[in-house]
């Protein structure tokens, strides 16, 4: 293994070196030759240590993380202990930040930056064009984020209550558990109680009641019910984290965390409750600023994305018969789209939004996504491409679940956490876009199952990685054209008699028959 030691020792014997026995030194020139052959090799050795050393800290970082997760997975411990097993946070830098320093990598992001350049151009001619002028208006991003104000109101609500109750609620709880209190159990029921209210009625239904009755605008209502799921997730973990401490304390009245750890765990970028996390010595406010604009520019890229590729397609389908030969090539033209917006969500999202909060709060553990392209099959890859959601998945709900089963019903907990999973997605979707329709939910537990057992870990080579992303691509593809196909369908075909099933039924089944 190359160290330290031997790149600093060959670094010294170039920096000390006398080159004037390699040369013929004969006269002014040849010296300066020589010396500019040695400056040349001096910078080469520059070089070469700083390239070496990266590699070497990368290498060290893979095999501290790859040893953290071996032995955090290990579990000797009885069944009963196997709730006090806790996610290990170390201090980290995401994988992208680390690959980007390679030039191979960063030529790929620069790719995609000309792509945006030649959206935008393409968009500039064709409005030129038809309008005879530069038309520089953005309406369909006016329009996703409508009644901002109403939001930013909701939003404030939704923290402020949850940084309040579940706090109150939990230390008046921590204090009924002391030995002076009688009947524990009976307080535990009625705090648990009260808790579970507030996340069904307060937290749950009253954010969604607001962007119903107030048809909100899709990216305004993401921005709620995204909002509303983090903070009931994060107020769970909070309970579920420190009702094992209060109930395993005696006299320590330390046990009970601090306002300001929970406060801190509101921002931070994870799921996960702890009193403390690794941090960065410095804030790099110019990486901070860097990420916001790279979000900034990922939103912009999504809004030429569906102006050039979605809307023409769809508003021109959603006036034609749409049979089968039309939706199949539907979604097959819907793949470029959908895959970009797949790229645009995951790095505008789990790199640079998470990245940016972490720097700000020197968060320093910026593992919220592994190599999830590289996965070789379906369940490293539900494993991979959202860590911080699969955290919380794995810890409070699947291995909950085993602990409360004995560990007897494994594939039912995995079933379990798909289900979970599957439904809260298309709750999102069905909020946001005003209408039901179970693509993403059948997708989830037909395909997403079956490809889970059938893609499953002993798949390797780089034919299961291709089988991986070509059912990827086609996935997304499908998800854009029937979720598109509706919404158009939902505005050009509006209902006549609002009952329930006519509800629950997707309008572009409707509008179709109707056509038939």
């Amino acid at each position: 293994m190359i160290t330290q030691l031997h790149v600093d020792i060959f670094f010294y014997f170039i920096k000390t070196s006398d080159f004037c026995g390699l040369f013929p030194v004969s006269g002014k020139n040849d010296m300066e030759h020589v010396i500019s052959k040695k400056l040349q090799l001096k910078r080469k050795a520059e070089h070469l240590k700083s390239d070496l050393m990266r590699q070497l800290d990368s290498q060290v970082n893979d095999f501290m993380d790859s040893l953290i997760e071996e032995s955090a997975s290990l579990d000797p411990t009885p069944v009963a202990s196997a709730l006090y097993c806790r996610k290990q946070f170390v201090s980290r830098r995401s994988l992208l930040d680390e690959l980007f320093e390679v030039n191979h990598i960063r030529t790929i992001y620069h790719m995609f930056i000309a792509l945006l350049i030649l959206f935008i151009l393409s968009t500039l001619v064709v409005d030129f064009i038809d309008e005879g002028r530069l038309v520089l208006d953005f309406d369909l991003l006016v329009y996703a984020f409508g009644q901002f104000p109403l939001v930013v109101c909701t939003w404030t609500c939704m923290f402020l209550s949850v940084l309040m109750i579940p706090f109150t609620l939990f230390h008046l709880w921590s204090h009924t558990q002391c030995a002076s209190y009688s009947h524990p159990k009976l307080y535990s029921l009625l705090f648990g109680s009260v808790f579970g209210i507030y996340q069904a009625l307060g937290l749950g239904f009253l954010p969604a009641y607001v962007v119903v009755t107030n048809s909100l605008p899709p990216a305004s209502c993401f921005i709620i019910i995204m909002e509303q799921v983090r903070l009931m997730m994060k107020s769970y973990s909070f309970v579920r984290e420190n009702v094992p401490r209060v109930m395993t304390w005696s006299k320590d009245k330390t046990m009970v965390p601090k306002i300001s750890h929970y406060l801190y765990f509101l921002f931070a970028p994870t799921l996960i409750y702890r009193d403390s996390y690794p941090r960065s010595p410095v804030i790099r406010w110019g990486y901070v600023a860097t990420k916001l604009l790279q979000v900034l520019g990922c939103l912009f890229y999504a809004y030429y994305v569906f102006v050039r590729l979605c809307i023409p397609q769809f508003r021109s389908i959603s006036l034609q018969l749409f049979d089968l030969k039309a939706m199949v090539l539907c979604v097959f033209n819907s793949i470029l789209p959908g895959v970009l917006v797949l790229f645009l969500g995951f790095f505008a999202f789990l790199h640079c939004w998470l990245n940016a909060f972490a720097e700000m709060l020197r968060f320093a553990d910026r593992m919220f996504y592994k190599d999830w392209w590289n996965s070789t099959s379906y369940a490293n890859y539900y494993r991979t491409w959202n860590v911080v959601v699969h955290d919380w998945l794995y810890y409070y709900v699947y291995r909950d679940f085993l602990w409360m089963s004995q560990k007897r019903f494994r594939p039912a907990a995995m079933l379990f956490v798909f289900t979970v999973s599957a439904v809260v997605h298309e709750y999102i979707l069905a909020i946001c876009f005003g209408f039901f329709y179970p693509v993403l939910f059948c997708l989830f537990m037909c395909f997403g199952m079956m490809f889970n057992f059938i893609l499953h870990d002993q798949r390797k080579g780089p034919i299961w990685n291709i089988i991986m992303w070509t059912s990827l691509f086609l996935g997304q593809g499908v998800i854009i054209c029937l979720y598109s196909h509706e919404w158009y369908a939902q505005r050009y075909c509006p209902l006549k008699e609002a009952s329930f099933l006519e509800l629950l039924k997707p309008r572009s089944w409707s509008f179709h028959i109707n056509q038939m």
